[in-house]
């Protein structure tokens, strides 16, 4: 009987290529060769790049060879999304009038990534200032359909195994949702955690780093990293079966029937595994969250882009400009500090429901990725749990049309994060079989 054959390096993750190197089964330089030969292949059709240098990543990998030192994240590459600033590489954020940017040194997160042995592969696409405007990126698995965004390269690199790992940001859905929609386990954590030095404000109020991977423990191990924490893997053991509020939102009926039967059946599945399962109704306040969101983020949005808008309008594009900037410059100061504060008092009752709950379960998105690249796709199953700065994590459990992925969300309460992780382990522990 024939032994099988061995996973190709850029098939591992991040996890698996720390222990692999540790365990001189591997070198940094051949994970990043064989990472890289995987994109000269697939890049073409996937347009998940906005700048990649390959010898600059190769002698990235050799210097931690020769260093004879294994951080946490020792030779594992990463993608960064184009609006996080790199000292040696350029940063365009998503528009042309960036292009050729040279930051004069790295943000906070590329730095602890640099710091922790972790390999900067290069520049993901973004959306246009990480907002709706789309980037070249194509779904791996269908080039007709979005990626999702803003965080579309970020996503679609780590969903077609170019690298185990990636950093997106998140102002409404903007890792939840590509990752679901690419098949990664995407992560936003409760806001403030992590550090934005260095990141491209779009809304301050809401705002996040995102990581996106393909499994929990990577998510852990990355999320230690960046919050300046001691390394700490999840316990083998499996946590106490949760209570799980099933939580459709007032947007359910823009679900398609594989994305409702994936929640409907994630819910029974965990509740034969234990779990104590109820449905869950959101107070009627909660009903204007999504306006709330927008007048908050597209009055943040508008005024960052002070300078842009003044000195290059007919360099932004005109669904940007004539919709989201016009928009959030007409919104008035009092009427964004009245959001403001009806965000503050829905965080409060959200604490509220949590008191009943461990973990809301609730779709990534309304359905598979659809056809189209002129939109990225709604967020709206992403809004209320970004505008209540909770952390939410989607989980790639279930195939739809065409057998695109449809992810399941998780979401528990403000500074919860561990907590999260766990339900999030027990339930891809639960779907390993399937």
């Amino acid at each position: 009987m024939s032994s099988p054959s061995p996973v190709a390096l850029h098939h591992l993750t991040a996890t698996e290529i720390v222990h692999a190197i540790a365990d001189k089964k591997t070198t940094a330089e051949k994970v990043v060769r064989d990472c890289l030969a995987h994109i000269e292949a697939r890049e073409p059709e996937v347009l998940a790049w906005q700048f990649l240098d390959p010898q600059l990543a190769i002698r990235q990998a050799q210097a931690l060879d020769a260093c004879g030192q294994i951080g946490p994240l020792h030779g594992v590459p990463v993608g960064i999304k184009d609006i996080i600033d790199t000292e040696d590489m350029p940063t365009s954020y998503g528009t042309p009038i960036h292009e050729g940017y040279h930051p004069h040194m790295d943000a906070a997160c590329v730095a602890l990534t640099r710091r922790a042995g972790g390999i900067i592969m290069g520049k993901t696409v973004t959306t246009e200032f990480a907002n709706r405007h789309p980037g070249k990126t194509r779904h791996p698995q269908d080039p007709a359909r979005t990626p999702g965004g803003s965080s579309s390269g970020s996503a679609a690199a780590v969903g077609d195994h170019m690298v185990p790992l990636a950093i997106g940001t998140q102002t409404t859905g903007s890792t939840i949702r590509p990752a679901a929609y690419n098949g990664c386990v995407g992560y936003r954590p409760t806001w403030g955690d992590l550090r934005l030095a260095g990141v491209m404000e779009a809304a301050g109020s809401l705002d996040t780093l995102g990581i996106i991977a393909r499994s929990v423990d990577d998510v852990v191990l990355y999320r230690n990293i960046l919050a300046g924490i001691p390394v700490e893997a999840l316990p083998t053991t499996p946590c106490a079966a949760p209570r799980v509020g099933v939580c459709q939102t007032q947007f359910w009926d823009e679900t398609d029937a594989a994305t409702r039967h994936a929640i409907e059946d994630c819910a029974h599945t965990m509740e034969q595994a234990g779990a104590k399962v109820s449905t869950l109704q959101l107070p009627k306040s909660f009903d204007p969250i999504d306006e709330i969101h927008q007048q908050i983020s597209s009055f943040e949005f508008a005024r960052n882009r002070a300078w842009e808008l003044l000195r290059y309008p007919e360099k932004i594009s005109t669904t940007l400009r004539e919709n989201r900037l016009k928009h959030g410059l007409h919104y008035q100061f009092d009427e964004y500090r009245k959001s403001r504060a009806l965000a503050e008092q829905l965080r409060l009752e959200l604490d509220e429901v949590f008191k009943d709950y461990d973990v809301i379960l609730t779709p990534s998105a309304a359905s598979v990725p659809p056809v189209g690249l002129n939109a990225t796709g709604s967020a709206a199953f992403s809004s209320i749990w970004t505008l209540c700065h909770t952390p939410s994590m989607t989980l790639p459990l279930y195939k739809g049309d065409q057998q695109l992925p449809i992810g399941v969300q998780l979401v528990t309460r403000r500074d919860a994060d561990w907590q999260l992780f766990q339900i999030a382990r027990w339930t891809e522990r639960l779907f390993a079989d399937r």
